[in-house]
């Protein structure tokens, strides 16, 4: 039986016990939004980039509705990631312990998390998920605005459009991929994990299992309050 399996009981049977925060109110609806914000952008952007796709503006309202709002979203997608940052980027540096826990990373895909090196609040796979999404927003944006005012560019510079379309793709495709992949970690993979960012709370053996040094330092830290 794998290490997730066996966490999974006392995480399922501890909903009634104590409980660790894991993320706040604020942290939760700046997640969601984010995450709403982009899937509508992922499902427009296709429909944009491939007439094949195009059907998928009807979800939106249509292509006319889907096209007015595209731009605004990606807007309100950036300042989402940009409080995420304010948020969470300290805890998104590099570690030596997120080194180690990388040099491990076969184990992990294995299920053998109890011979982990143990991770803070965030394992390494999710920061390199964050600043994917990070610089990609940026350059999403940027491009986003060439392709938005490219009627407003002089016919010298026409050549900047082409520019933003690979820039706005190539960001769109990477990003786009990553979050597949967040999707599926945190909704199968690690059991629980979806859980805390509607919830805010995880159960102490989940925190102790995944996040070791996480759970130490909030146990010092509660340790001390007392």
């Amino acid at each position: 039986m794998s290490s997730r399996q066996v966490v999974a009981h006392p995480y399922v049977a501890g909903r009634g016990e104590d409980r660790i925060l894991r993320y706040t109110l604020a942290e939760r609806i700046n997640h969601w939004v984010s995450a709403i914000s982009y899937i509508y952008l992922l499902v427009t952007g296709l429909g944009f980039w491939s007439p094949y796709l195009f059907w998928l503006t009807a979800l939106v309202g249509g292509g006319p509705t889907a096209r007015f709002w595209h731009p605004w979203m990606g807007l309100l997608f950036f300042v989402s990631v940009l409080l995420m940052s304010i948020h969470w980027r300290k805890e998104m540096r590099t570690t030596d312990a997120d080194r180690a826990w990388w040099k491990e990373i076969g184990r992990y895909i294995q299920n053998q998390d109890d011979n982990l090196p143990p991770v803070g609040k965030f394992n390494f796979g999710q920061k390199l998920w964050y600043w994917l999404i990070f610089y990609g927003a940026i350059l999403l944006l940027l491009s986003g605005i060439g392709l938005w005012f490219t009627e407003s560019l002089p016919w010298s510079l026409r050549f900047l459009r082409y520019a933003a379309i690979l820039v706005h793709v190539g960001a769109a495709l990477l990003t786009i991929g990553g979050f597949i992949i967040h999707v599926y970690m945190s909704t199968a993979f690690e059991e629980g994990s979806f859980d805390s960012m509607v919830e805010g709370t995880v159960s102490r053996p989940w925190a102790r299992e995944f996040h070791g040094l996480w759970y130490d330092e909030v146990s010092r830290q509660e340790t001390t309050r007392k």
